[in-house]
């Protein structure tokens, strides 16, 4: 496992005040979770944006900085599943500031901020997901109704891992207060 060791000090330092900074302004959506001994790897939580397929889901994805960061971007993950076009089955994530757009100067700030913003408006002609994207444009209404029900599987797994004993007890309850806003949410 990497460590902050692994780092040039110009490198720890920057990373440091941007945490920081995360920590303490958090941007809108985004909670960023600091592991002060491991700067390589930056979790961060997003929550669905209101308006899109994603509404009350909260995301978990990794940041993996190399030993040149931030000469080179950060590879991009979802750890939580999730229906997207630029979006893979395995949680990598494709958008162009973590490619061909990387410039040393963005920061972590603009990553995070980009990765929620393609959660508002994906861009199915640059898919890793074919399926994802192939719906978005030819059945929005079928994609977001795919999008939301592998949302809810995403709730039932985690009631499931985080309440092994009684967790089968909360679902039913959970669910309906869930398949009731989403409900509402098609209508």
């Amino acid at each position: 496992m990497a460590t902050n060791e692994n780092l040039p000090p110009n490198v720890i330092k920057q990373l440091a005040k941007e945490l920081k900074n995360l920590d303490e302004s958090p941007p809108e959506g985004i909670n960023v979770i600091v592991n002060d001994d491991d700067f390589t790897t930056i979790f961060a939580d997003i929550e669905g944006p209101a308006g899109t397929p994603y509404e009350n889901g909260v995301f978990r994805m990794k940041l993996l900085l190399s030993r040149d960061f931030p000469q080179s971007p950060p590879k991009g993950f979802f750890l939580t599943k999730i229906f997207h076009p630029n979006i893979a089955t395995s949680g990598e994530i494709c958008v162009n500031t973590l490619k061909k757009d990387w410039n040393p100067g963005l920061g972590l700030r603009h990553v995070l901020l980009v990765v929620r913003c393609l959660l508002i408006e994906p861009f199915p002609e640059s898919a890793l997901n074919e399926q994802a994207g192939k719906m978005l444009l030819e059945n929005y209404e079928e994609y977001a109704r795919h999008a939301r029900s592998a949302l809810g599987l995403t709730l039932v797994t985690w009631i499931a891992q985080r309440y092994p004993l009684f967790g089968h007890y909360l679902l039913p309850e959970i669910l309906s207060n869930y398949l009731t806003k989403q409900i509402i949410i098609v209508l």
